[in-house]
């Protein structure tokens, strides 16, 4: 018999951290897009270089099957404040405080009892240097998560149908990441 999510206690529990908004999910809801992987095929530098990212994920379908496989999603997001949000690496570097966020509320759903995946921001940066595509399996695959675009979500669409915020303007910054579980 399976276990529900105490909400009461997840409620008290994400209450102390900065999440700006969250959303409970049927991942079975949640559609895949090819052309989300296209992009990051044809724009982003990552493609091909880190486990994170297409095509190491594996293929849009058996991301597709790895996400409705879960019974429950949890969509979050957090926001970060830049000086300029066109400065690309000061963006980044505010990341790493959304990905120990991440790492947070998937641990507290593994001491509730759950099995989790999480999807997360932009691909993986754990390590200096990807052994993917060397053929060696991935240093940390416990801390590695992958980019929700590399399984073909379309995060804007969710946002929107969620009537959640995407964009809150000035020199903030919305990072996203999204937890499966079962």
């Amino acid at each position: 018999m399976k276990t529900p999510l105490d909400r009461n206690r997840f409620e008290e529990f994400i209450a102390r951290y900065p999440v700006y908004e969250y959303r409970m999910l049927d991942p079975k809801e949640l559609k895949t897009e090819e052309r989300v992987r296209i992009i990051c095929k044809q724009e982003c530098q990552r493609y091909g270089t880190t486990w994170a990212c297409p095509p190491a994920v594996g293929t849009l379908e058996e991301c597709a099957g790895r996400i409705h496989s879960y019974d429950n999603a949890v969509l979050f997001s957090s926001v970060a404040e830049v000086s300029d949000v066109l400065n690309m690496e000061e963006m980044l570097a505010t990341r790493r405080a959304h990905e120990d966020l991440t790492g947070e509320i998937a641990a507290f759903l593994e001491k509730e009892g759950f099995e989790t995946y999480t999807l997360s921001t932009e691909s993986c940066d754990i390590c200096e240097h990807c052994t993917y595509p060397e053929g060696k399996p991935c240093r940390h695959p416990e801390r590695m998560h992958p980019c929700l675009e590399s399984h073909g979500v379309v995060v804007s669409e969710i946002v929107e149908q969620q009537e959640m915020e995407y964009e809150l303007g000035g020199n903030t910054i919305l990072w996203f990441s999204m937890i499966l579980y079962r």
